[in-house]
């Protein structure tokens, strides 16, 4: 699947009072964009983190298995696993890029919450912020054999007054694989990362 083109800004399309940031995450993502993301966790080789990895402009597969579904994403050769065997979350998770996710099925649809996030992520290019307080549900619902279509309900109440939601749409590609992707060696890209 392709990922959607919501990458440079997650919230594209949405007015601002849909994106209420508190005025601490308002300040650094005014500060971001200023600095032309020079310190975008993705432009250093470090993984996009949820939900920012379901809009990069990369492929990913899904792969169901027993007890649990695992989605690998081409870029920066991210992965997850949603486990589906009933767990809840851990009471205290290690803090990571990617968070720790559990599933089930509603239906047709696939619903997922991951919470168990570091502080350090951003949820698109433009640099809006998340915490170690961000809870993500996705659900994954396929619309007919080609096209799958994602609604992701962003809640960190640390970062932003009340939750908000993005839709995004993706359609299958059957004769591709995911290749390989090399950020460290020969990276070009972070030269360009110039600031202010």
């Amino acid at each position: 699947m392709p990922q959607g083109g919501f990458v440079f800004n997650i919230a594209a399309g949405m007015k601002p009072e849909d994106v209420p940031l508190q005025p601490w995450a308002a300040a650094l993502y005014k500060q971001r964009k200023e600095n032309q993301s020079i310190d975008d966790p993705v432009g250093h080789c470090i993984l996009a983190g949820v939900p920012r990895a379901d809009a990069v402009p990369y492929p990913f597969k899904i792969i169901n298995s027993p007890g649990m579904v695992v989605i690998l994403y081409e870029a920066v050769h991210g992965y997850r696993q949603i486990f589906m065997d009933g767990r809840q979350f851990p009471k205290d998770p290690n803090p990571t890029w990617m968070g720790y996710s559990v599933g089930h099925w509603e239906g047709d649809t696939l619903a997922v919450e991951t919470t168990g996030f570091n502080d350090k992520g951003w949820l698109d290019n433009d640099g809006r912020p998340s915490t170690d307080a961000l809870h993500v549900t996705e659900r994954f619902t396929r619309k007919d054999i080609g096209h799958l279509n994602l609604a992701i309900t962003i809640d960190d109440s640390k970062a932003y007054t009340k939750p908000w939601v993005v839709n995004e749409s993706f359609r299958l590609l059957p004769d591709t694989e995911l290749l390989e992707y090399v950020c460290n060696e020969n990276n070009k890209d972070l030269g360009h990362l110039v600031g202010k």
